[in-house]
């Protein structure tokens, strides 16, 4: 099974990760976002919907994404944009978009404001 990490990192967590990963020790996929805001800018309801639908299946178009998710293909197509922008989708030669893993995990601390 391959799982990516959604997390909100800073550059200085990023370069930790990387330098260790250069020293051989496995990092796992992430996917950072600078900020908890910019996550769930990122990551709207709607948007996790789409990851749900392809969580764990093949490319498809974005035809068969909004589909399997009952709405409009102007809007999903939308939403499918701004998820290869932030690198979450990938595309293949063939111009369909695919989710290449099988389980997301979401890692964040909520601290308290002092």
């Amino acid at each position: 099974m391959t799982t990516v990490t959604l997390s909100v990192a800073s550059r200085d967590d990023v370069t930790r990760r990387a330098l260790a990963a250069f020293e051989g020790k496995r990092q796992g996929t992430h996917i950072s976002f600078s900020s908890l805001d910019l996550l769930w800018q990122t990551m709207t309801r709607k948007r996790w919907q789409l990851l749900k639908a392809m969580t764990g299946q093949k490319a498809m178009s974005i035809r068969e994404a909004a589909r399997r998710v009952e709405r409009d293909v102007k809007t999903v197509h939308g939403d499918i944009h701004a998820l290869l922008d932030a690198g979450i989708l990938d595309r293949t030669d063939d111009g369909q978009i695919v989710f290449p893993f099988d389980a997301v995990h979401v890692d964040f601390t909520l601290t308290a404001v002092a």
